[in-house]
């Protein structure tokens, strides 16, 4: 019984592995311990308009895996991990990654089990605060954020075009530091729609814009859509 025992439990490690099971389950909740802390910096540093709990949960366990294979190398030769590595090669995924930012945590999830696998754990714990901080830094001080307007509006030019045009002008000025005209189209019953990028001198009081839009004479169809930052659409 004590033999089986033994085997049971011994017979997956090589030279390349040391301190055994022991040693075995400590590569495992520290990889898991780190997906977990990867799990959170994305969670709490994600701004983009697509979240996947499925996703976040995936980092949390991808460590432990990547340490596992790992450690199946170091006990069984790399010809054997090479044929693992084909396998994950024939998966198909599901889900498509559309964000290079996911991409950027599936690297980082992947190097800190292969860290964390190879027994470098004091690479792969610095590895993981180094980063995560990164990210949180990223965060917090908007990196990368060009504030290039406030707003979106659309609405149709009727009646006399020209004038309804000086009107429309003269309400995005009072309320509004920069207007970019993106798209004038005419549509058969003779009036314009038309769309404008706008920078608003005071983007909580987008409602009063929208108001004095919907004053204006010869402007109908009016929809106002706000934009923090055009990087997340």
């Amino acid at each position: 019984m004590s033999e089986s025992f033994v085997m049971l439990f011994n017979a997956d490690f090589g030279p390349g592995l040391m301190g055994g099971a022991q040693n075995m389950l400590f590569i495992m909740v520290l990889s898991f311990l780190i997906g977990h802390w990867i799990g959170f910096v994305y969670m709490w540093t994600h701004e983009a308009l697509s979240y996947s709990r499925t996703f976040v949960a995936s980092l949390a366990v991808l460590p432990l895996m990547v340490g596992m294979l790992v450690m199946i190398a170091m006990t069984t030769g790399m010809l054997v991990t090479i044929g693992l590595l084909a396998v994950f090669g024939v998966i198909r995924f599901r889900n498509v990654l559309k964000d290079t930012r996911d991409t950027t945590f599936i690297l980082w999830t992947v190097m800190e089990g292969l860290g964390v696998g190879s027994t470098h754990y004091t690479t792969a714990l610095l590895g993981a605060a180094c980063i995560g901080i990164v990210f949180f830094y990223l965060r917090l001080c908007s990196f990368g954020t060009r504030h290039r307007y406030d707003a979106v509006v659309t609405l149709r030019l009727t009646g006399d075009a020209v004038a309804s045009g000086q009107n429309l002008k003269q309400v995005l000025r009072q309320h509004s530091t920069r207007s970019t005209l993106i798209s004038e189209r005419r549509v058969t019953d003779g009036g314009v729609d038309i769309t404008y990028r706008l920078l608003l001198r005071d983007p909580a009081r987008s409602d009063e814009l929208q108001a004095a839009l919907s004053k204006t004479e010869g402007l109908s169809n009016i929809s106002l859509f706000m934009h923090d930052d055009e990087a997340e659409i």
